[in-house]
């Protein structure tokens, strides 16, 4: 007799149309399909890798939401913790009275700090003989001491200098670049310097590295530097006035919120632009690309459950007897088609959550498993200088992660109904002519 009707007596068959859905003979039958026999070694195998595509289809998705989103949280973060939320800027006069209007916006209920704020560009050299591009930030030393993202990551040195107004503060990847140390002597060159007879000459003038902070964002670490705000002034030509107010607010969600207030506290015509204009056209780039990457994995997964219907037709086929038999005994087609549904979710169900467990510790790990893959390969992966930031984050999201699961679960249920179908449509007769 066929495997099924084997495992159940004729009583218990004939109990079908009395017990619920999904009893425990329909799961027991369901069961004995599932485990491998000689005979039934290429069917399983089929099943086998059903279960590896989706557990592995599964994992990638989680794996590279992950990444994205701690990718996406970290720039943020690093980006908004040394530049302003919102970014005051003069219409009519110059900002010359910034001390008091820097006071009267840190009063803004939701506006944290107000920084008055003067940037050029210069060149920078040390003594390595090198040179590079960089960006300098004119700011008050208490104004800097709360900028956590910079004074919380001092590399080597301290403010101390910076804050006598005869220092300046670099990032790590320039100071390696040029060749500098923490007391070591840093010249800039400036376009816009003093004006003589002959015309404008560069501003040249040689500063004291104070400190050397690493934010971790190879961009920044490698362009910025701080320079006490009188001595910007003096070294721009900007003597008792500023380009700009950087407002920091406890929540950057809520700018539009803040503008008509801040608006009001100038009591001035100014112009307001947010970290969301600034940055539009990057984190929109970086949502295209992450809602890209999700529809194209998840054809793993979609692969991995048409691999469950082929593997439960080939099944069907080859329990053709046992169904005569279950049906001769008094099944009816709804419990052969529960049994084969049983059989091909069991697949999807245990791959899915195998697939999230695998992905879970991939991420608790990604900064190590990338470290590793860098040493076996020589190489570095991720590099800091084109992704900007210097590890890989990783940051799951419980609702992304949810979504994951019920897709997955969702098309590997949806993939065994036209085989539990096909199966609960065979009538003895039919069903015995396979064999």
């Amino acid at each position: 007799m066929a495997d099924a009707a084997s495992g159940a007596s004729a009583t218990e068959a004939q109990a079908f149309n009395k017990n619920r859905p999904f009893s425990a003979f329909e799961r027991m039958v369901a069961w004995r399909y599932l485990r491998s026999r000689r005979k039934e070694a290429f069917i399983s195998v089929i099943a086998g890798f059903s279960f590896i595509g989706i557990m592995l289809g599964v994992a990638t998705l989680i794996i590279v939401m992950a990444v994205m989103n701690g990718f996406r949280t970290e720039l943020i973060s690093r980006i908004l913790g040394i530049n302003g939320h919102m970014i005051v800027q003069p219409i009519d006069t110059p900002l010359n009275n910034y001390a008091q209007l820097a006071e009267r916006l840190s009063a803004v209920p939701g506006v944290t700090m107000a920084i008055p704020l003067v940037e050029g560009q210069t060149l920078a050299s040390g003594t390595a003989g090198a040179g590079t591009g960089a960006l300098v930030r004119g700011v008050r030393a208490d104004d800097l001491a709360k900028m956590k993202a910079v004074s919380d990551n001092i590399k080597e040195g301290d403010l101390v200098g910076f804050a006598s107004g005869s220092g300046v503060a670099i990032g790590s990847r320039m100071a390696e670049h040029l060749g500098l140390s923490a007391g070591g002597q840093i010249t800039l060159v400036a376009p816009e310097g003093d004006v003589t007879p002959l015309g404008v000459n560069p501003r040249v003038k040689t500063y004291t590295v104070s400190a050397i902070f690493e934010i971790g964002m190879s961009e920044y670490d490698a362009s910025i530097i701080y320079m006490p705000l009188e001595e910007a002034q003096l070294y721009f030509n900007a003597e008792g006035v500023v380009q700009s107010i950087e407002l920091f607010v406890a929540n950057p969600d809520d700018v539009d919120q803040l503008r008509q207030p801040i608006e009001a506290a100038a009591e001035r015509q100014i112009f307001i632009t947010d970290w969301r204009q600034r940055n539009r056209t990057f984190f929109s780039a970086l949502q295209v690309e992450r809602n890209v990457m999700f529809m194209i994995l998840t054809l793993i997964v979609l692969v991995a459950a048409l691999n469950i219907i082929s593997g439960l037709i080939m099944l069907v086929k080859d329990k053709g007897s046992d169904i005569a038999i279950l049906r001769t005994m008094g099944a009816t087609s709804g419990a052969i088609m529960r049994i084969f549904f049983m059989t091909g979710a069991a697949i999807g169900t245990v791959g899915t959550f195998a697939g999230v467990l695998l992905g879970v510790i991939v991420c608790l790990n990604v900064e190590s498993i990338r470290q590793f893959f860098s040493w076996i390969s020589g190489t570095t992966l991720f590099n800091p200088e084109l992704y900007f930031l210097s590890q890989l984050p990783a940051d799951m999201n419980a609702g992304e992660t949810i979504s994951v699961i019920l897709m997955a679960l969702v098309l590997s249920f949806l993939a065994t109904i036209f085989p539990a179908w096909r199966a609960s449509k065979l009538d003895p007769v039919q069903a015995l002519r396979y064999e």
